[in-house]
């Protein structure tokens, strides 16, 4: 298969991720700047024409062809997947905007965009955890919880592109407000930043503290693997609530494969056991029987991937 080369962005609240990257998964330059998504929708422009401008250099340098753009941005992208309709809270301004258009005037290169967390789902399907596969469910945990299914091998968006919200499945009826505007979400009660806090409101009433530490995923897995009891209380229910959210994915796509990414899947091999139990344990043994649940393997590469990959044919696995 001949090779084709394509600008794959990751564009995130607080950094813009960016590569030229193969139809092999190969990355043949990358980098990263500030994304400026607290200052204005200009300063984030600004910001991309510039991560495009360094690849542009670099492969008229090799002579390499580049065949476009790919954009994987927070929010909700409308179904040209060329303008950015709102939703991304993290970016300041960062709606009804005709992103593809503006920078094709920039850049000179075709452009298409995609919700960050489909991209992601998109790369690891096609060069990581979920290749061979062709029916993945990919969940990002971290501050939030971001997904993307992908059936027959292609993205599932739902109509109009404004489906997949996977983080947004409605989980305690009587629960808590999350940020959507809904109440009792999975990412609010499943995702890092709800078992931080947890742990924290935990720690507070039994009136324990760490001074000297930030309070986060990783200091709550070290605790939990040196048998700290309310480490392992939160990360069990961090686990139990996650997995009744992959039970009911499983029950409605019975993927091959549920791919999981953010930094809690890179913990260990006991954290994907756990929420496997977990979710094994809720969902319909029928729709399961051909479920695999796995870490993601790209890394923080998963975005700049499945956003080239939009300008890319597919390698064969």
């Amino acid at each position: 298969m001949e090779k084709e080369y394509a600008i794959g962005i990751d564009l995130g609240g607080t950094s813009v991720k960016y590569a030229l990257i193969d139809n092999n998964g190969v990355f043949h330059f990358q980098g990263k700047l500030p994304s400026n998504a607290d200052v204005s929708a200009e300063a984030v422009i600004g910001q991309l024409v510039k991560a495009v401008n360094e690849v542009k250099t670099f492969a008229e340098a090799k002579r390499y062809t580049i065949a476009g753009i790919g954009i994987g941005t927070p929010g909700i992208v409308d179904c040209t997947n060329r303008i950015v309709l709102g939703g991304a809270e993290n970016i300041q301004g960062w709606e009804n905007l005709k992103l593809a258009d503006r920078m094709e005037k920039e850049t000179g290169l075709p452009t298409q965009l995609g919700n960050d967390a489909n991209l992601m789902g998109l790369g690891e399907t096609m060069y990581g955890a979920g290749n061979g596969a062709t029916h993945v469910v990919f969940l990002t945990v971290g501050t939030g919880i971001g997904g993307a299914v992908i059936i027959d091998g292609k993205l599932f968006n739902g109509y109009a592109n404004r489906g997949t919200e996977l983080g947004h499945v409605p989980l305690i009826a009587n629960g808590e407000p999350c940020a959507c505007g809904s109440i009792g979400c999975l990412e609010h009660y499943a995702s890092t930043a709800a078992l931080v806090r947890r742990f924290s409101k935990r720690i507070a009433e039994a009136g324990i503290s760490y001074p000297n530490e930030e309070i986060n995923g990783e200091l709550i897995v070290r605790l939990y693997k040196q048998g700290d009891k309310i480490a392992a209380e939160s990360l069990n229910e961090h686990c139990d609530f996650l997995g009744h959210g992959i039970a009911g994915f499983i029950n409605i796509f019975s993927p091959q494969r549920v791919v999981i990414g953010g930094g809690l899947s890179e913990a260990g091999d006991f954290y994907i056991q756990k929420v496997s139990e977990k979710a094994l344990r809720y969902a319909i043994p029928d729709c399961a029987v051909n479920t695999e649940i796995m870490a993601a393997s790209l890394g923080n590469k998963a975005g700049s991937i499945g956003a080239a990959s939009l300008f890319l044919n597919r390698k064969p696995n």
